[in-house]
């Protein structure tokens, strides 16, 4: 087989449109920028627990950090489609039952998504008179990555689902590395 040949067989992603781009950019950026920070505020309270010191705002700090990440990080996950799924059911399905199959279950997602962004915003509209205790932040900060990811999973939910019934094959929608 020739070089011409494998890259024929190769699967060609379908491009999303240029805000879902930018919107995956930014995640993807914030993770990395957040993760940073997380390595070194762990590695700075690592080093003064060694030495028998304590600074408190950097533990909250972290723990803030760490809720944004993991909410931002499941966002990242949906757009590459690489939550964790159980597909030996889906995988004997004939082809057009398979689409309809994910069709069905991106459906569900995104409502459940609906719903956690619905109470997200709730909960962070109801906890800006409440503050972080040592870094006095309004506790709406803490709660935003709830509603913040389920919107931005959404979007890649709604996108995904828009690809699978124009009948586009998941090898095109989230093709190996």
């Amino acid at each position: 087989m020739s070089f011409a040949e494998i890259e024929e067989v190769k699967p060609q992603l379908v491009p999303a449109p240029m805000a879902i781009r930018l919107l995956s950019r930014c995640i993807d950026t914030c993770v990395i920028g957040i993760g940073g920070a997380l390595a070194v505020l762990i590695f700075i309270n690592v080093v003064l627990h060694a030495l028998s010191r304590d600074l408190a705002w950097l533990t909250e700090l972290g723990e803030f950090l760490m809720v944004w990440v993991t909410f931002l990080g499941g966002a990242a996950a949906a757009q590459r489609g690489a939550h964790m799924s159980i597909n030996e059911f889906l995988d004997k399905l004939s082809p057009p039952k398979r689409r309809w199959a994910d069709a069905a279950v991106q459906a569900f997602c995104a409502l459940i998504m609906v719903v956690i962004l619905y109470y997200g915003l709730r909960i962070v509209d109801e906890s800006w008179g409440t503050v972080l205790t040592t870094l006095e932040w309004p506790m709406a900060w803490q709660y935003m990555p709830l509603p913040v990811g389920s919107a931005c999973i959404l979007v890649f939910l709604l996108w995904d689902l828009v690809l699978i019934l124009r009948g586009v094959p998941r090898e095109q929608r989230y093709p190996a590395d």
